[in-house]
């Protein structure tokens, strides 16, 4: 008798933990992706940050090299899943407005050239990557929320804070880069 009241608590308290693990599960609502926020200049900065990062072939470079060009300057790294999410639609969007003025610059957070190297190998990107080794640009721009991404007009003023994922080729993101490319006087 008392091995068969056993058996009974034992199923009643393993069904009433499923149940209630279950309805937990349930009730949890999923996080929403962080919106893009659009920041008046002044707030992320007046102009470019004096910065010299080292591009896959090794050459020092400063985002003052694109001056005249809307800049996207994304910040990643291969082991951030949304990142790794949101490149593709990043390089697509880039391939297709290259002809606008439109470049981006991948800025990948203090990962060694092989890792970067082993992960395009699997997930090409025909943008630009530029190794942030110290991790100093990165502090400098972002809320420390991968992927960051700062949109820059042609005057090298940073104008837009998308933090999070985000779909490039998407109704939002052309939102955000339709002004831009217009302002810079290619619409």
């Amino acid at each position: 008798m008392k091995t068969a009241t056993l058996a009974i608590v034992a199923a009643t308290a393993l069904a009433a933990g499923v149940v209630a693990g279950a309805w937990i599960y349930r009730s949890r609502a999923p996080e929403p992706a962080p919106p893009a926020v659009s920041l008046p200049p002044l707030v992320l900065a007046t102009s470019l940050p004096q910065v010299s990062l080292v591009d896959r072939e090794g050459v020092a470079r400063g985002f003052d090299h694109w001056r005249g060009r809307s800049l996207i300057v994304n910040f990643w790294a291969t082991w951030c899943a949304p990142c790794r999410l949101e490149m593709p639609s990043l390089d697509a969007m880039a391939a297709r407005r290259r002809g606008e003025g439109v470049v981006v610059a991948a800025v990948n957070y203090k990962e060694a050239p092989d890792v970067i190297r082993r992960y395009l190998e699997h997930a090409p990107f025909r943008s630009q990557i530029l190794v942030d080794a110290e991790g100093d640009a990165t502090v400098g721009w972002t809320p420390r929320v991968f992927p960051t991404t700062v949109l820059v007009g042609r005057n090298g003023v940073p104008v837009h804070l998308v933090v999070g994922e985000l779909d490039w080729e998407g109704a939002e993101a052309k939102a955000l880069l339709d002004p831009l490319v217009a302002a810079s006087g290619r619409a």
